[in-house]
């Protein structure tokens, strides 16, 4: 995966992303989650890899303060009519790369991008650099599973799957032991699928 064919991928996804996750069981789990996100009027939140703007029509949006950013031109063109009239910030924006100065957010909603930007490292770390001490961030992504080591199948099936834009091998207790002397995490629950897709919180203690 790298950006330039993520553009692609996204740019035909763009017409049918929220017949697909945004109805059924991903829309189910996702309601589950984010309806409960313990967010305040006073604090920033960042969502990153916002796609069409599904994640936003969870929330009583009007009462935050939110900025929201993706690399597809695309996906985000459908989230800002959806949103035309709300004070939300949309950004055209690299996750792996991003502008934004050092703890400016309170709070980073990751959903599905992990798992697709070409590096999750890079990404995750650009999170935790935005994200003020005592921070939170709230993931709901997928990943393989604990201490196991990928089936055949997986493997099999995972450079094909990733030319789809999406990895099904990537190992979230990985990514966090590269930055455990930053992070505590606060929940880690199986929320899909058998525990393909899980959500995750963590906060910020340095």
């Amino acid at each position: 995966m790298n950006n330039t064919w993520n553009k692609i991928i996204y740019k035909v996804g763009s017409s049918f992303y929220d017949k697909f996750f945004n109805t059924g069981i991903f829309l189910k789990t996702r309601k589950r989650i984010f309806q409960k996100a313990p967010f305040q009027s006073n604090q920033k939140i960042l969502y990153v890899g916002i796609g069409t703007g599904a994640d936003l029509e969870l929330i009583n949006y009007g009462d935050f303060d939110i900025t929201a950013i993706d690399y597809s031109p695309d996906m985000l063109a459908k989230a800002k009519r959806k949103f035309e009239h709300s004070s939300i910030e949309f950004l055209e924006m690299d996750a792996q790369n991003m502008t934004f100065e050092d703890e400016s957010f309170d709070y980073i909603v990751a959903s599905l991008i992990l798992s697709v930007v070409p590096d999750e490292n890079k990404c995750f770390g650009e999170m935790i650099r935005v994200l003020k001490k005592d921070g939170r961030i709230l993931i709901f992504d997928k990943f393989a599973a604990k201490n196991q080591k990928l089936t055949l199948t997986k493997k099999l099936l995972r450079p094909f799957i990733s030319i789809l834009g999406t990895d099904i091998g990537r190992s979230f207790e990985v990514l966090f032991s590269k930055n455990k002397h930053r992070l505590n995490i606060l929940k880690d629950d199986q929320v899909m699928l058998r525990g393909m897709y899980r959500y995750i919180e963590v906060i910020k203690v340095n």
